[in-house]
């Protein structure tokens, strides 16, 4: 598998659950740490934790492993590492503020499946 139908199988997994505006940038050139970040948002901690919990299992199905999460407890903006790809999983209040796709303006977005 590489990386971006990693991306897009994340992005799979997190619309499963019904997220929201799901975006994958590829990142590729502007960041020395990523290559692509899937972004999208839940409407409640309960649906954030749901979104986080269907992309790790998707990654454990598919072999892919995760280097770690963060922020799943609290599920204001949890952040999953699978390497290359990092997949930003945001309280829908939370994600306008951060705003990742203005910041990461210059990237450009890649075809969810």
């Amino acid at each position: 598998m590489n990386l971006v139908e990693i991306a897009q199988s994340a992005a799979a997994a997190a619309e499963e659950k019904k997220a929201q505006r799901v975006t994958i940038l590829d990142i590729r050139g502007i960041s020395a740490f990523a290559d692509y970040f899937v972004v999208c948002h839940g409407n409640s901690q309960k649906q954030v934790q749901a979104i986080a919990d269907a992309v790790k299992e998707r990654m454990a199905e598919e072999n892919v492993t995760l280097k770690g999460m963060e922020g799943f407890r609290e599920a204001r903006w949890v952040l999953i590492d699978i390497g290359d790809v990092v997949v930003h999983v945001f309280h829908k209040d939370e994600r306008d503020f951060y705003d990742l796709e203005r910041l990461w303006g210059d990237a450009a977005e890649v075809t969810a499946q």
